[in-house]
C-alpha cells in the first residue's frame, strides 16, 4: 500500500525549503543552513526520495496531481457528487540525499 503525504504538509516543506535557500542566498549563516538541512531530509523522508531535487519534483507531481484531481471532481452530477472517483494514488519513487 502506497501512503500518500498530506499535501498541505508537503506545500509547508516546499515555502520553507525556499525560503531558507534565499535567506542562505542573501548571506544569512548557520542556523539557516542547518534549518536547510533539516527541511530537506524531512522533504526527502516525506516524499520517499534519496535527493532533495527528486523529493522537489515528487513534491510538485503530487501537488499538481492533487489539483487536477480535485478540478476534476467537480460536481456535473445532479446530485452534487463527483462524476470522476476519487482516492486515486500518485506514484512517488526515488531515493534522499541532502544536499
Amino acid at each position: 500500500m502506497l501512503v500518500v503525504p498530506d499535501p498541505k504538509v508537503v506545500r509547508r516543506l516546499l515555502t520553507r525549503y525556499a525560503s531558507l535557500q534565499i535567506a542562505l542566498a542573501e548571506g544569512e549563516g548557520r542556523e539557516s543552513a542547518r534549518e536547510l538541512e533539516d527541511v530537506s531530509y524531512t522533504l526527502c523522508i516525506t516524499m520517499g526520495t534519496q535527493d532533495v531535487h527528486e523529493a522537489i519534483a515528487a513534491a510538485d507531481s503530487l501537488l499538481v496531481a492533487r489539483f487536477r484531481r480535485s478540478s476534476v471532481q467537480e460536481s456535473d452530477s445532479e446530485d452534487g457528487l463527483p462524476t470522476v472517483p476519487c482516492g486515486c494514488s500518485v506514484p512517488v519513487d526515488g531515493s534522499c540525499v541532502t544536499p
